[in-house]
C-alpha cells in the first residue's frame, strides 16, 4: 500500500465523517487545524483510494489537494538575522513550503554572512541535520556562494537545495562537488511575493524540494523502515498524554524517517522507549530516542528492516 500526502479542506460540520474515513482505509491524519468555521486536514492517505475520498468530500463542499511536503520537516537556512539576509525571501519561502505540507523552520547562521568569514558551527550543524531537507538561501552574488558553500555545507549530511540570485545554470556550475537541488533566481529582495512571477518561483523552489524528497523516499523503500514515522506518531500520541498538554500547533513532527516530540527528553525519552507498537515490540526495537539540538526537544529515528529485522 502507498500512501499519497494530501490536504482536506472543508467546513467543521461532518468532517469527523472524514476523519474516520481516512483511518478506516489505513491512513493517517498528520495534522488537524480547526479555524473558525473551516478545518484543515493533512493526512496521508492510500493512493488507490484517493478518488474515493473525493466522493465523499464533495457532498461536505469539502476539497482535496495533492500535497507533496506533508510529513517532512525542512530547515530554510539564511545566511544571518540582520535585516538584509533574514526578510523576505527567507519567511515567504519558509511560508510556501508550509503551506504544500511541511514543517518549516527557519535557522539564521552566527556567521554565514560575508565570503572570507562565513562559518558553520557544531550548534546549527545538528539542528539542520535533524531536518529532511535544507534550503540554502543565498545572496545575489555568485562568487560569494561558490567561496562560502564549501564551509557552509561542511558536515551536512541532509540533502541541500541551493537557492540564490544567479540563474539555475550558473549555480550548477559554481557548487563542486554538487548538491542534489538548485533553483536559481531567488536572491535577495526587500518586498513580499505577490506578481504572478514571483509566485511562480515560489511554486519552482517547492517543485525542486518535493524532486529531492521523492529521490529520498525512494530510496528509503529500498531499505524500508521499520515502522511508519505516522503510525509512530499514533503510538505516541495514545501512549504518552503529555504530549496532549503541549501548546505548540505540531506537539509531534512527522518526518520522512522519524518524528520530533515537543516534550523533554530527561523526563520522557524512557517512557517512549517503553511505548508498545504491537505485542513484544517496543518503539527502543525499531527506533533511536535521541535528544534534540532544537530546545528540549526528543528525535526518534525510525531504523530500516535491514537493521532490525522487524516490519511492524
Amino acid at each position: 500500500m502507498i500512501l499519497v500526502p494530501v490536504t482536506y479542506k472543508g467546513g467543521v460540520y461532518r468532517h469527523d465523517e472524514v476523519v474516520d474515513l481516512i483511518e478506516d482505509l489505513g491512513g493517517s491524519i498528520i495534522q488537524k487545524h480547526v479555524i473558525a468555521q473551516e478545518v484543515v486536514l493533512q493526512a496521508l492517505v492510500p493512493r488507490e483510494d484517493l478518488e474515493l475520498l473525493a466522493q465523499v468530500a464533495r457532498p461536505l463542499m469539502g476539497e482535496v489537494t495533492p500535497s507533496p511536503l506533508v510529513g517532512t520537516e525542512i530547515a530554510v537556512v539564511s545566511m544571518s538575522l540582520e535585516i538584509h539576509h533574514l526578510p523576505h525571501p527567507s519567511c515567504d519561502i519558509a511560508e510556501y513550503i508550509r503551506r504544500n505540507g511541511a514543517k518549516s523552520n527557519v535557522i539564521g547562521l552566527a556567521r554565514g554572512f560575508g565570503k572570507r568569514i562565513a562559518q558553520l558551527n557544531d550548534e546549527e550543524r545538528d539542528v539542520i541535520n535533524e531536518h529532511d531537507l535544507a534550503i540554502y538561501l543565498f545572496g545575489n552574488f555568485a562568487h560569494c556562494i561558490e567561496k562560502k558553500m564549501p564551509v557552509l555545507r561542511r558536515g551536512i549530511t541532509v540533502p541541500i537545495v541551493v537557492c540564490g540570485g544567479p540563474d539555475t545554470a550558473t549555480l550548477r556550475e559554481i557548487i563542486d562537488p554538487p548538491v542534489e537541488g538548485y533553483y536559481g533566481g531567488i536572491g535577495r529582495f526587500m518586498h513580499r511575493t505577490k506578481e504572478s512571477e514571483e509566485l511562480a518561483t515560489l511554486e519552482g523552489v517547492v517543485a525542486e524540494v518535493t524532486r529531492v524528497l521523492d529521490r529520498r523516499r525512494v530510496e528509503i523503500g529500498k531499505d524500508p523502515l521499520s515502522v511508519s514515522p505516522a503510525r509512530l506518531m499514533e503510538v505516541v500520541r495514545d501512549q504518552i498524554p503529555a504530549i496532549n498538554e503541549v501548546l505548540s500547533p505540531t506537539p509531534i513532527t512527522v518526518q520522512v524517517a522519524g518524528l520530533r516530540v515537543k516534550l523533554p527528553y530527561d523526563t520522557f525519552a524512557g517512557q517512549l522507549k517503553a511505548c508498545e507498537i504491537e505485542e513484544g515490540v517496543r518503539v527502543s526495537d525499531v527506533a533511536e530516542v535521541l535528544p534534540s539540538r532544537m530546545r528540549d526537544y526528543i528525535l526518534i529515528r525510525v531504523k530500516p528492516f535491514s537493521e532490525t529485522s522487524l516490519m511492524v
